[in-house]
């Protein structure tokens, strides 16, 4: 995955998002969120304890010790607090957090997302997955529309572990933009030159356009 490509995801996620909206961004794509938004006042929340998150400071401004859930270093907008887990996650689970981006693994049709664990790999822990799940307001995924190996992400059914039965309110890949409205999903963007026979091709949920889809 070309990191032009995780921008892009990351651009158009920056401009669903709402001014005055505490945001939570989980690890992958959406850590590249705040290099993005530019002037828009959004309150970006770590869950490691940030509020007030700002861009990627420049080298010479590095401090390793301040860090983002993803250990990358970043840098504290005006006004911004500094607390422990605890309180981020009383945050979380307080259903204080507006809206939380996150990376997937798969997501089926219904909208429900598994992002924790592929079955005989070993992995580092389920971290906020699942508190971010149940706790946020809304939920956006960034993802690439395909893995790696070239399998789709946007699937029938999962077949990995899922984070939980809550189910997400958009996707945004880098082809295109898709909306949940009651467990049903509709294609509202295209966001690439490719045709909806590719598309569909590469997406084996099913899905309809919505009646307010907009073409590339």
């Amino acid at each position: 995955m070309s990191q032009a490509i995780r921008l892009k995801i990351a651009k158009k996620v920056s401009e669903l998002l709402v001014e005055g909206n505490v945001v939570n961004l989980g690890i992958g794509i959406p850590t590249l969120i705040p290099d993005c938004i530019g002037d828009k006042n959004v309150y970006l929340q770590s869950e490691n304890g940030i509020l007030g998150m700002g861009a990627t400071p420049a080298d010479e401004e590095t401090d390793m010790d301040l860090i983002s859930a993803n250990k990358q270093p970043v840098s504290l907008n005006k006004g911004a607090s500094i607390f422990d887990s605890a309180d981020s996650f009383s945050m979380i689970r307080g259903g204080h957090i507006d809206l939380a981006v996150l990376g997937a693994l798969q997501v089926d049709e219904t909208g429900e997302i598994a992002n924790w664990a592929i079955p005989g790999k070993a992995i580092l822990g389920v971290g906020g997955a699942m508190d971010l799940v149940m706790g946020a307001q809304k939920i956006i995924i960034a993802t690439t529309h395909l893995t790696k190996d070239g399998n789709p992400k946007i699937v029938n059914k999962l077949t990995y572990p899922s984070s939980g039965k809550r189910k997400v309110d958009m996707i945004v890949t880098e082809h295109a933009l898709f909306k949940f409205i009651s467990s049903k999903m509709y294609l509202m963007e295209v966001l690439s030159d490719i045709s909806f026979e590719e598309l569909k091709q590469i997406t084996p949920a099913s899905y309809e356009i919505s009646s307010s889809f907009i073409a590339s």
